[in-house]
């Protein structure tokens, strides 16, 4: 009988049961959550390929990519004190629903026939400006959600949503546009949004608040001006290197996904048309769905900072390769590869400071971490605009001086010029990953700094 038992508890049916009853929840939240972040994936890509066929410039489609990621960053700071103080809960429902409007005032300027570039530039920045309240707030839930054991599965779900909106979004996009046009694509953004609210409206959600009403911190935050708590998330990790070293890292995988958004339409619409195109974004970015599966079944590493460090040098090295001929299916493949490492370094990064942070200032840890994301996101936007426009493309034409030289090795005519930037910014990461992992506060976070939730 004790042998059937033992049998039983590791049978992967009632393992997966087990999993899903401890985190039910989240589960919800998360389903809703990556329906509403599928439909936003379609407005995104409806609009990216407007903008790009209306201007045929990199930098024109660069800034409004810029436009749907800087406001995170500039939001940051008071998202992080909001999520401290308030109902995540409600913060959540509210910024959504806000951030759903400005999406559907698009809609009605496009049918109007109204709709200008700068439109799309100003509510595309006020939508992510919500959105950049809502999602600090819904990682530093992610502790209150799940036990601390399944962490790592929880954020590679997270991660998992991400990829895909971004594997199917774009092939969906790209046959809907012609037949239900940008306004279309608009409405259902808006629909979904609409059905993610109903979990959160619905399910039960735990809030840090109600456990800490009579502490005395918290009766010592009261005393703290709201601009002072701004600035308490980064006093918290200047007090613990290795953390802010943690987040410092993430800059290099963030940038290095910001140049890749900015590149593969560009690259592939010189190639192909518009459905080819989405279905080269979308492969591509298909590793992050596999990459988010692999880490919500695996749940666990046996080192978060050296699963990252690895992850990350992997990803310069894809990206590298997938720069060195003219080829799609060579740019596809490695893409790919690329893109199955962002999701294993973003959970992992996100597991150490879900383990390492405080769960009462976890919202201004997030959202400064959504600050330096979004920073790096942006830099990867605009120096790839820019670089590829004025200075790589012109550097790699026939008639240049590099013709005979590198040209030689990696082909010359349009594309190439991404193709020696992706190779320069691939050897920069490995270089710079392997500078530091020679910090010891950085590598030995893990070891250095005890857990601060219960296993």
């Amino acid at each position: 009988m004790i042998e059937i038992r033992e049998i039983r508890e590791k049978s992967p049916i009632q393992t997966a049961l087990t999993v899903f009853y401890e985190m039910r929840t989240f589960i919800l939240i998360w389903f809703g959550q990556i329906v509403s972040v599928t439909g936003s994936g379609l407005t995104n890509f409806g609009l990216n390929v407007w903008v790009y066929q209306k201007t045929g410039s990199v930098t024109q489609f660069a800034l409004l990519v810029l436009f749907n990621i800087l406001p995170f960053a500039l939001i940051s700071p008071i998202a992080g004190v909001l999520a401290d103080r308030f109902s995540r809960r409600w913060l959540m429902i509210l910024s959504d629903f806000c951030a759903g409007l400005c999406t559907l005032t698009l809609a009605l300027l496009y049918i109007s026939g109204n709709l200008e570039i700068w439109h799309i530039y100003v509510t595309t920045a006020l939508s992510n400006a919500f959105l950049g309240i809502q999602w600090p707030t819904y990682n530093a839930s992610v502790t209150l959600l799940v036990p601390e054991k399944h962490l790592s599965r929880a954020n590679g779900m997270n991660q998992l949503a991400d990829g895909f909106s971004r594997l199917i979004a774009p092939i969906l996009a790209a046959t809907l546009i012609n037949i239900i046009n940008v306004e279309g694509i608009i409405f259902i953004d808006f629909s979904t949004m609409l059905f993610a609210q109903i979990f959160l409206l619905i399910l039960p959600f735990p809030e840090i608040h109600n456990n800490r009403e009579n502490t005395q911190d918290t009766k010592k935050s009261a005393k703290i001006s709201f601009l002072g708590e701004m600035t308490q998330g980064f006093s918290y990790l200047r007090q613990r290197p290795g953390l802010l070293a943690v987040l410092l890292f993430t800059i290099i995988i963030n940038y290095l996904v910001g140049v890749f958004d900015v590149i593969v339409i560009p690259l592939a619409l010189s190639f192909s048309s518009v459905v080819i195109t989405g279905t080269i974004f979308s492969i591509t970015c298909s590793g992050i769905v596999i990459g988010g599966v692999a880490t919500s079944i695996w749940g666990k590493w046996h080192s978060y900072i050296q699963t990252v460090f690895i992850s990350t040098i992997l990803a310069g090295l894809f990206i590298l390769v997938a720069g060195l001929q003219p080829s799609l299916y060579l740019f596809t493949a490695f893409g790919f590869l690329f893109f199955l490492m962002v999701p294993v370094v973003n959970s992992s990064t996100f597991t150490i400071l879900q383990k390492k942070v405080n769960v009462d200032i976890q919202g201004r840890v997030f959202a400064l971490q959504g600050g330096i994301a979004t920073t790096s996101l942006s830099l990867g936007y605009i120096s790839a605009g820019f670089l590829t426009d004025h200075v790589f493309e012109p550097l790699m034409t026939s008639s240049s001086p590099l013709a005979t030289t590198i040209g030689q090795i990696i082909g010359t005519g349009d594309g190439r010029g991404i193709g020696l930037l992706l190779i320069i910014i691939g050897f920069l990461v490995i270089s710079l990953t392997s500078i530091a992992y020679l910090y010891p506060k950085l590598r030995l976070v893990e070891r250095e700094l005890p857990d601060v939730i219960s296993t």
